[in-house]
């Protein structure tokens, strides 16, 4: 049970890093509660809601491994290396992909609400 514990000291070690160090994570956990309050504030029902913290959670979670895959690689190859800097563009790219994927997600369901509102 010990261990389980402290799996998680070393989980919530890995997201205060993140938090402190990724501009860009805390740009997206921004852009999270953000939507959330906006969600709520819509009244989106749960289906909705299943969608719009999916969306969220893919993003987060794809700039952690942005960030984990980068940190590794520059302790691999300090120096530049052309396959090193391919990685890093990829993973990159998952988090691109990802936001965009997310934009699009809110987009259909946050639009027409917000239409409906005005």
């Amino acid at each position: 049970m010990k261990k389980f514990i402290r799996g998680f000291y070393f989980a919530f070690s890995g997201l205060g890093y993140a938090f402190k160090t990724q501009r860009n994570f805390r740009v997206h956990c921004a852009a999270a509660v953000i939507v959330s309050v906006l969600s709520y504030y819509l009244n989106l029902n749960t289906s909705e809601w299943l969608w719009i913290i999916a969306a969220m959670a893919i993003v987060l979670i794809a700039e952690l491994m942005n960030t984990s895959i980068e940190t590794l690689v520059d302790l691999i190859s300090p120096e530049y290396h052309v396959k090193a800097g391919i990685a890093k563009d990829v993973a990159a790219a998952m988090v691109l992909l990802s936001a965009i994927t997310a934009l699009i997600i809110g987009a259909i369901i946050l639009l027409p609400k917000i239409i409906d509102a005005a």
